[in-house]
Formats: structure tokens, C-alpha cells, sequence
């Protein structure tokens, strides 16, 4: 398969000037909206740590959820090339990040602990084995400089 290029736009928008702009730190919301064709609004803000509201997705959440998300869907289409009949799938993934005193940070590591379910017993060591292959097909988890972890485990369906 020959080299492909493949581009992703969306718009960001800041909703948190609570009616003075970013006068003081305390003084705005952190939330803002992430719109892209037509898709439902994500709504998102910071961490609760730096202001942020709870109820909202902040983008440490989200980086997480992107390499969640990126090896279940390159695992599934693994699994399904193979053989492997997949039947459920959920990944408790986590991520730890450390903040400097500085105020900068980044990710220390990411763990990813899915739970599949496989249609047969047979399944189990091809279904373990693909979760390697899928690590090292992820376009997230080969664009991010810290470790990705995973921690599998696998039943059988019944």
C-alpha cells in the first residue's frame, strides 16, 4: 500500500468569558466547544485542577480516550482479519501525568486495560498475541513520547 495523507479539521471555540475576558485567572471559565462537521458539540474545559469544570471533558481525559479508542478499533480489525470473533470489548484505561513546579508537565505513561470477550476458547491466544500488533499499529500510541501500556485480559464468551 503506498504512503496516504490524511488531514482533520475542527473548530474550537472559547464559551468562558463570563464578562470581563481573562482580567484576572479566577475571573473566566475555562469551558469552551469542539465542533466538526456536523457532530455532535463536545463540550470541554481544563482539569478541575486548573479550573475546570467536572462535568466537562478536559483534553488530559481526552489523549487518553484517543489512545483508548485507537487500539480497540486497530485490535478489532485485527482480530476480525484473523479469525478472532470478538464479542465485547471494555478498556478501564489510565493515564498518569506529572505537573513541575514550573507549571508544565506531560504524561508519564498511559495503561490501557481492556477486558475482551472472545466466541471460543481456541480464540485466546491469537486474540492476547493481537493486542501487540495493535499497539504498534496505533497512529495515536506511535505519535505520543511516552509509554503506552497495556494490560489485557481475555475471556471467552458463556
Amino acid at each position: 500500500m503506498r504512503e496516504r495523507e490524511h488531514s482533520y479539521g475542527l473548530t474550537l471555540r472559547w464559551t468562558g468569558n463570563t464578562g470581563t475576558g481573562t482580567s484576572g485567572y479566577r475571573d473566566f471559565s475555562r469551558d469552551h466547544e469542539v465542533t466538526a462537521g456536523g457532530k455532535p458539540v463536545l463540550s470541554g474545559t481544563a482539569d478541575p485542577a486548573f479550573r475546570g469544570d467536572p462535568a466537562r471533558w478536559n483534553p488530559e481525559e481526552l489523549l487518553v480516550a484517543s489512545l483508548s479508542q485507537c487500539h480497540m478499533l486497530w485490535y478489532l480489525a485485527l482480530c476480525a482479519q484473523a479469525g478472532v470473533v470478538v464479542t465485547g470489548y471494555v478498556d478501564e484505561a489510565g493515564g498518569t501525568m506529572i505537573e513541575h513546579a514550573d507549571g508544565g508537565g506531560e504524561f508519564r505513561e498511559v495503561v490501557l486495560r481492556p477486558v475482551v470477550t472472545v466466541a471460543a476458547r481456541e480464540m485466546v491466544a491469537k486474540a492476547s498475541e493481537l493486542h501487540t500488533l495493535a499497539h504498534e499499529k496505533c497512529f495515536i500510541a506511535r505519535s505520543v513520547n511516552f509509554p503506552v501500556k497495556h494490560e489485557p485480559r481475555i475471556v471467552v464468551a458463556g
